[in-house]
């Protein structure tokens, strides 16, 4: 009988180390997969380009009426990037990623089609409501910005202070327009700067765990349970 038994047993452990040398090729092959990685890999960094260009614009790095000078990049690099990036997210089921990466593409987008809009006259709106057009656009987004921030409260404090300086960007340059105010919107093209920054710095973590690395400190949530 001992004999017996422990010829089953001999019989049936290559069986369970084949099922386990199974289950890690199907895992390795699902990791290696288009449905695998991290999208913010993508989209960190053609929103971090699409700031730098807007910030450096509203700092005065080209003129006032060079409005339209970052629009190349936002609107082939970053709302492109933003929304493929948005749609590798909503793939791997991260649909918080998902929410943030397309409600930005739609943020960056409408930038460019209200500069491309007022500059070329494809709505029809008189000179004496661009100012009007202009904070109706920057109220709406702060508006839902601020409405992200807080949904980021759960967060890693990080994510929460770069959505939170975004929102005194977008303040600041609606201050600068009711105002008629260049110094709030330079202000406001030195916070762009800085949460362009703090991007860089997001994602060099992203980078650091996708390349075997260590990921970056990113605090603890403001937000628990």
């Amino acid at each position: 009988m001992t004999a017996v038994g422990a010829s089953a047993g001999e019989s049936a452990r290559p069986q369970a180390v084949s099922e386990v040398v199974e289950v890690v090729e199907v895992t390795e092959a699902a990791a290696s997969g288009p449905l695998a990685g991290d999208p913010m890999a993508l989209g960190l960094p053609v929103f971090i380009v699409g700031s730098l260009a807007l910030g450096l614009t509203l700092v005065g790095m080209v003129p006032a009426a060079a409005a339209g000078a970052p629009l190349a990049i936002i609107l082939a690099a970053t709302a492109v990037g933003l929304f493929v990036a948005t749609i590798w997210s909503a793939m791997v089921g991260q649909s918080a990623v998902a929410s943030v990466f397309g409600t930005f593409g739609g943020f960056w987008l409408s930038y460019a089609v209200l500069v491309l809009g007022l500059t070329h006259n494809w709505f029809g709106i008189t000179a004496t409501a661009v100012a009007n057009t202009q904070e109706l656009f920057l109220t709406a987004w702060l508006i839902v910005i601020v409405m992200l921030t807080l949904a980021t409260l759960r967060l890693p404090v990080a994510y929460t202070a770069l959505l939170g300086l975004v929102d005194l960007a977008l303040l600041l340059v609606l201050l600068s327009v009711t105002q008629a105010s260049t110094g709030l919107a330079k202000t406001g093209g030195v916070v762009v700067l800085a949460f362009a920054a703090l991007g860089i710095y997001l994602f060099y973590g992203t980078a650091s765990v996708a390349t075997g690395g260590r990921a970056v400190p990113l605090g603890k949530p403001l937000l628990r349970g």
